[in-house]
């Protein structure tokens, strides 16, 4: 499959904040740089959630069936949820999805389901289809006491797997002290474990639907680290 402009936000489980992480990107890119805005794509969803937030705050004109084109309605794997549908997850719908929205928008950024090892297919895990699709990846590592094990076991599994992967992103889900995020997710031991950079910490946000709170926290990550694998013009300096 050819190379499209687009990036994967991945995470290490379920519950990370892939979504929070997403959507800071999206509210980065709205708001400072908005003719390289991206559209979003969240290929399988299994029960109510991302889709809907996605087009309430960033896609009101976008119908669900766009952002997500495979919806199951039990909050369950996608292999296992279409099947008590009696269905089966369709890769290549989800690619030609892809495609289109690369063809009518300066990038795409995917929110995957799970974890990178979490099944898309009885075949298939997220590592899997992104490889076979060469995506770029931000791995979500939530910051909480495991956080450095969760890192290098996904950053492992993502260079087994022939992933592009850009950077992690440490993501608070409750208020953190520093104290707490040094010692849980030490972004210096983590990069000299992992080989990979760490773009920065998302702090916990009591609104995760304020789009200028994203944003504001995007901001702080090192977002231009994406940019040369998106084909992307870097920022100028504000």
């Amino acid at each position: 499959m050819a190379s499209l402009n687009a990036l994967l936000v991945a995470g290490t489980d379920t519950e990370v904040g892939k979504t929070v992480v997403a959507s800071a990107l999206l509210a980065y890119w709205q708001r400072h740089r908005p003719a390289q805005a991206p559209a979003v794509l969240k290929p399988f969803q299994s029960g109510v959630g991302d889709r809907e937030l996605y087009q309430r705050l960033f896609f009101p004109q976008t119908s669900l069936e766009a952002i997500t084109p495979q919806y199951f309605e039990a909050p369950l794997a996608p292999p296992l949820a279409a099947a008590l549908e009696g269905r089966s997850v369709d890769l290549t719908l989800a690619w030609r999805a892809l495609e289109a929205s690369t063809r009518q928008h300066p990038w795409v950024l995917v929110e995957g389901l799970g974890g990178l090892g979490s099944p898309v297919t009885y075949e298939l895990t997220v590592a899997d289809v992104a490889a076979a699709w060469h995506l770029p990846v931000v791995l979500v590592v939530p910051v909480k006491l495991g956080a450095i094990a969760q890192a290098v076991a996904n950053v492992a599994l993502a260079r087994q797997s022939g992933i592009d992967l850009r950077g992690i992103v440490l993501n608070c889900p409750r208020p953190l002290t520093t104290q707490e995020i040094d010692q849980w997710a030490p972004a210096g031991l983590i990069m000299n474990l992992a080989q990979t950079p760490v773009l920065g910490t998302l702090p916990y946000l009591p609104n995760p639907e304020s789009t200028e709170a994203l944003a504001a926290a995007a901001a702080a990550l090192e977002i231009e680290a994406l940019t040369p694998a998106l084909g992307l013009t870097p920022a100028k300096s504000r």
